[in-house]
């Protein structure tokens, strides 16, 4: 009894520590962990350059193979033989441009327009052939597709490692050893290294973002973006301060990283082409999950909502099935109670009200998301099963 005394008192840690193997019957017992995963926030400071960086979701790319090297023309002397025939070596095939698609790259911001492929090395003296250079591969996000100038799809790098030859490197230029003949002993002549490949394309990311912030100009898109991310878009009281998307990453504490993206304001008219028009319509097409950013400070924010359904069912009904979540934003403003009550009555649709400004709701909204993107992916991966 004593021992047990002394034993009881001494620490866990040290001298004695508690064992954490327990059986598999008592195991089974236990319930389940009922932990959700929960967005990180960085604290690290944001950079405090001017520059935005912008995402680039379609590019015009010019690709050029590498040169081949030439041949070369030389004739091999001894010291007991000063004729000794021939000994030019061949030159060295061009490199290819390749593009490979990426899980690890979100855009085409450091592709450049013109993307040239090594060149290959001259043919030496005494059989030497020129060393054949090493392909150009350009990594592109997953999902890009390459058009040619006739508009057809020549390349679709939807998986990981994929790759697309855009532009061959030209051959390498034969030396003079390769024309010796029964007639011809002492050729003086060689090929010079063919030229590469160059070829245009219309680089184009299909899927940009796994969520897409939707909403008219000025509800607060941006703002809801610096908000979650450490993505800098610029944010003004003007209309249209938005006009390309920007990309975001929400970071959650089992490792998942969800691509969220700020699209430039939708106006009505915009499937005729109003505003940025189809080109914008284009970047909702790429988003797999829409959060429609609705004002509720303004007189009847359900008919913003309204214009923008009609707008994206105009371009494209298959828009309206996709999963939609209203973020009613500004609810620190004194005239939006109202406005939201009158909301929640007109839309079936489900609203998580936030404000970006001041942070109100932000864990909810980021525990939304996250659920959202489980769905989809769970979604996803019974339809690439079946």
């Amino acid at each position: 009894p004593d021992m047990l005394k002394i034993l009881s008192r001494l620490p866990s840690r040290g001298l004695f520590r508690t064992s954490t193997v327990i059986s598999l019957e008592i195991a089974s017992k236990l319930p389940f962990s009922d932990h959700r995963p929960a967005a990180l926030r960085s604290r690290k400071p944001k950079s405090s350059a001017k520059e935005v960086q912008f995402f680039v979701d379609a590019k015009r790319v010019r690709a050029i193979g590498g040169k081949g090297g030439d041949g070369c023309i030389s004739f091999l002397q001894l010291w007991a033989n000063d004729r000794a025939g021939p000994d030019g070596g061949d030159g060295g095939n061009g490199g290819h441009v390749i593009f490979q698609a990426s899980s690890g790259v979100r855009d085409l911001q450091s592709v450049g327009s013109v993307v040239r492929g090594e060149n290959g090395e001259n043919g030496q003296n005494k059989d030497c052939h020129g060393k054949c250079a090493d392909h150009t591969i350009i990594q592109v996000p997953l999902g890009t597709i390459f058009r040619d100038a006739k508009g057809s799809i020549v390349g679709d790098l939807g998986r990981e490692g994929v790759m697309f030859i855009a532009a061959r490197g030209g051959a390498g230029g034969k030396g003079n050893h390769f024309f010796v003949s029964d007639t011809i002993q002492a050729p003086r002549v060689c090929q010079y290294g063919a030229e590469g490949e160059n070829l245009a394309y219309f680089a184009e990311v299909q899927s940009i973002a796994h969520i897409g912030l939707l909403g008219m100009p000025n509800a607060g898109k941006s703002t809801l973006l610096r908000a979650i991310t450490r993505a800098r878009p610029k944010v003004a009281s003007y209309p249209f301060t938005t006009l390309k998307p920007h990309l975001g990453m929400v970071h959650y504490d089992d490792f998942v990283q969800i691509a969220i993206a700020d699209l430039p304001g939708l106006i009505p008219g915009s499937h005729r082409n109003r505003g940025l028009g189809i080109q914008f319509l284009k970047h909702v097409e790429r988003c797999s999950t829409l959060l429609f950013i609705l004002d509720v400070s303004v007189e009847e924010p359900w008919r913003h909502f309204e214009q923008l359904q009609f707008e994206l069912g105009q371009f494209n009904s298959a828009l309206l099935k996709r999963t939609q979540i209203i973020v009613a934003n500004k609810i620190d403003l004194p005239e939006s109670g109202e406005n939201l009550r009158l909301l929640r009555e007109r839309v079936k649709v489900p609203i998580l009200e936030i404000s970006a400004k001041n942070g109100t709701n932000l864990n909810a909204l980021l525990s939304k998301i996250r659920e959202i993107y489980d769905e989809v992916t769970d979604k996803e991966a019974q339809a690439a099963g079946e």
